[in-house]
Formats: structure tokens, C-alpha cells, sequence
């Protein structure tokens, strides 16, 4: 399956809004799991500071959409360990793994066509250059950075997209011609609007899921 599914996001949005019991009040991870779901992505993967959160929870939802697989990567055995108890029964569907991230990206796990780096991570400049090597050149693959917070200015030369939402977001498309991590950012950009209907009252929703930059290839000073 290729290009964008409105269809696909609306619904791992209103399964991560379920997952994660917060009624009608989305968050970040509602727009994690409707990029991921809507990109039609695979495989996803996410390295994490500390035990899976929310964030992981939208990967799962957007599994279920997409068929994809989901994997979470932790630093240790007592980190897991904590991911899968957080996790509960949604876990279920989440490969639990233990390692250093950025090499899983550019072995096991490369040609993911979704990554999600947590800012907070030790090495996470590191991990999120690793992310733009290992990914899928299909030209759909997503890098996204969460917990971005202050340090949005340490990253300008990786030229991502700098999203307000939540602690920050950091987003990223992989060009198809980009074969290392050589990425600059191309001006035109598009959105998606996704429409979604309450059951119970009828009440419309409507929001804009922002589809992020395309790259072209420029030497990346690292």
C-alpha cells in the first residue's frame, strides 16, 4: 500500500485516543499514530528514555491499521522490562528488544520506514542521524523527534520540521534519492485534513495533519 490514508489515521487517532483513556482531549501521541498510521507505515520502531509511554502506545494503534510491526528498543533488560509492564495488554503487539539503538537502525532494523527518537535519550542526535541512514528510500519514510523542548536550535542543521505540539516535534521524510544522511529541506510542502464524527453526539471534528518536508541532497555538516 502506498501514499497517504486519511482513512487509516482517522482511525489509529481514535484508537490511540482510546488506548490511552483520555476521553476527547488528544495529545501528541494522537498525531504520532495518525502520521504513522496514515503513511501506511510497516515498520515502525521507537527508542525511548526510560519504560514505552503513550507514544509507544500510538506506534500500536497505528499497527493495527496499517498491519505493521512495532518495535520498542530499550537501553537495558530493567528498562523492558518496565516498557512491557507500562504497556499492559496493548504490549501485546509491541517487539520488545534490548540494545544500542543506533546501531539496531542501521542492522536489524534498517529500512524502518517510521522512526521515533525521544529527545530525552542520551545520544539522541546520534540516533536520529542513524535513523536517516537506516531508513526505507521509498520516499515515504518518516523520521519523527518527540520531547524536542529547548533544544529545537541544536538541531538546525539536521533542517527537520519544527512542530509546536506537545513537548515538540521534529519531522522528517526521507527523499528516495538520499542515500546517506545528506538531508536539506525543499520549501514546498502540502496537508491532510482528517474529519472525524462522534457517534454520540454527531459533533464533527476537523484537523489538518501536516505532511512534512521533502529533501533534496546537500552535504549535512555533522
Amino acid at each position: 500500500m502506498s501514499g497517504w490514508s486519511a482513512e487509516n489515521a482517522k482511525r489509529a487517532y481514535l484508537q490511540s485516543l482510546k488506548m490511552a483513556k483520555r476521553g476527547k482531549e488528544p495529545d501528541v501521541a494522537e498525531f504520532i499514530s495518525a502520521l504513522a498510521a496514515g503513511n501506511n507505515a510497516r515498520l515502525m520502531v521507537v527508542a525511548s528514555a526510560g519504560s514505552a509511554s503513550s507514544t509507544t502506545l500510538a506506534l500500536a494503534a497505528a499497527g493495527h491499521q496499517t498491519g505493521g510491526r512495532v518495535v520498542c528498543i530499550s537501553s537495558d533488560q530493567n528498562e523492558s522490562k518496565a516498557s512491557r509492564k507500562a504497556l499492559g495488554v496493548n504490549g501485546d503487539c509491541v517487539e520488545f528488544v534490548v540494545g544500542d539503538a543506533k546501531s539496531l537502525l542501521l542492522s536489524d532494523y534498517k529500512g524502518s520506514d517510521f522512526v521515533l527518537v525521544d529527545c530525552d535519550i542520551t545520544n539522541a542526535r546520534e540516533v536520529f542521524l542513524a535513523a536517516f541512514e537506516g531508513a526505507k528510500k521509498d520516499g515515504r519514510a518518516l523520521v519523527v523527534g518527540y520531547n524536542v523542548r529547548h533544544r529545537a536550535s541544536r538541531w538546525r542543521q539536521l533542517r527537520a520540521s519544527f512542530l509546536p505540539i506537545g513537548e515538540g516535534l521534529l519531522v522528517s521524510k526521507i527523499d528516495s534519492n538520499v542515500k546517506s544522511t545528506n538531508v536539506n529541506i525543499d520549501k514546498k510542502r502540502r496537508g491532510h485534513w482528517i474529519v472525524q464524527v462522534d457517534k454520540c453526539t454527531g459533533e464533527e471534528h476537523i484537523f489538518r495533519v501536516p505532511s512534512p518536508y521533502s529533501y533534496r541532497k546537500v552535504q549535512l555538516h555533522v
